[in-house]
């Protein structure tokens, strides 16, 4: 048995639990806490160290609804980070991604928080999460949300650049050095590097498509980068003069036109040409030839369709409008869109596990189904 196999059936504790689980844990721009990713990665087995974990989500999703202060957006980002930090591998359990979902879309028609770097870059990681991004950055676009922001067009323009849309990533960083994005820098730079890999692709296609034209040899063979091509010029040459050959030779060799006027295909023997004086050899005028046009259309007068017998009624009269009956107590007030975003966060709380993975996996298709539909780019 090997000592890491030993060590693991031992169970015993040890203070670098992130040497064990490493391949489990999701990296993170910013670095982690060592001291809470060993904290986290024990409750993998210890169940009563996971359920302390759900408690600590619980309290601060409650928090944000209690928050008094004067940034409404900081509780969502110290939720948000400390979720990053507690669920290394991130996943749809962690119930990261509905947080991400909540959070911006309940601040997304606050003209405070729209060039806020910070609310920007919560949308940014939103879209990480997402099948298809583009959906989120067309949001953003139609909505001005972080568009005064160089790591809006820079984003925008790579996922674009990864769907082949090299002309509509060019045109999205163009855009952002045109309106001045800050940090200017950081975007020239991008669009520098932007360039410098769009030159490249066709150069490398032409790479491969050299090696595919290689010609074939014996296993075991090795040539030389300059042998190659020596190999590639003379296959080529040999190829062309062949072709010259055979078109040379098609040239020489005359053309047969097989005429059927004197052999009776089904008989099988020669006959002599018929002299039939109806033989096309005069096509005739335009009159003749447009016979099949010269009768004129009339109107179908002399047939009649069959209706079957309906008998007459008087006219209809319109059925009186029923009035549905709501008790006063139970008649819901509607909902202004402060209280919709006041109790958006209470969903997460109210979810279990299923519900959470089922959620995500709604949101990861479709990240934007929760928001008004005024509110979606056309």
């Amino acid at each position: 048995m090997d000592p890491e196999t030993e060590f693991l059936l031992s169970k015993r504790r040890t203070g670098n639990e992130w040497e064990l689980f490493k391949e489990n844990v999701r990296p993170l721009k910013r670095g982690r806490n060592v001291d809470l990713l060993n904290l986290s990665l024990k409750a993998n087995s210890d169940n009563q160290l996971k359920k302390s974990l759900l408690e600590n989500r619980k309290r601060l999703i409650e928090a944000i609804d209690e928050y008094k202060g004067d940034d409404p957006l900081q509780p969502w980002l110290d939720c948000i980070k400390w979720v990053q930090e507690s669920f290394p591998p991130g996943g749809d359990f962690s119930g990261l991604v509905l947080i991400y979902e909540q959070c911006v879309r309940a601040f997304w028609h606050s003209d405070r928080y729209k060039d806020d770097l910070r609310y920007l870059k919560i949308w940014l990681e939103y879209a990480e999460h997402c099948s298809d991004a583009e959906v989120i950055y067309s949001f953003l676009d139609a909505n001005d949300i972080g568009k005064t922001h160089s790591a809006f067009y820079i984003a925008y323009a790579l996922h674009m650049e990864s769907k082949s849309k090299m002309k509509t990533a060019n045109d999205i960083l163009n855009l952002g050095i045109s309106s001045n994005a800050q940090p200017i820098e950081k975007l020239r730079d991008a669009y520098k590097k932007f360039l410098a890999r769009s030159m490249r692709g066709p150069k490398a296609t032409e790479e491969e498509l050299n090696d595919d034209d290689l010609p074939n040899r014996s296993f075991g063979t090795v040539l030389a980068r300059g042998g190659r091509q020596r190999e590639t010029s003379r296959t080529f040459e040999l190829g062309r003069n062949k072709l010259k050959q055979d078109n040379h030779r098609v040239q020489r060799a005359p053309l047969s036109i097989y005429n059927d006027n004197n052999m009776d295909v089904m008989r099988g023997h020669h006959t002599k040409p018929s002299t039939d004086s109806n033989s096309w050899h005069n096509l005739g005028g335009r009159a003749e030839r447009n016979k099949e046009n010269n009768a004129v259309p009339a109107k179908w007068t002399s047939y009649k369709i069959p209706q079957r017998p309906v008998p007459r009624t008087t006219g209809t009269v319109p059925s009186a409008h029923i009035e549905v009956f709501v008790d006063e107590e139970c008649a819901e007030k509607p909902k202004t869109q402060d209280e919709k975003d006041r109790t958006s966060s209470l969903q997460l709380r109210e979810l279990d596990g299923r519900n959470i993975k089922k959620e995500t996996e709604l949101l990861r298709e479709n990240p934007l189904r929760n928001f008004p539909s005024n509110s979606l780019p056309r």
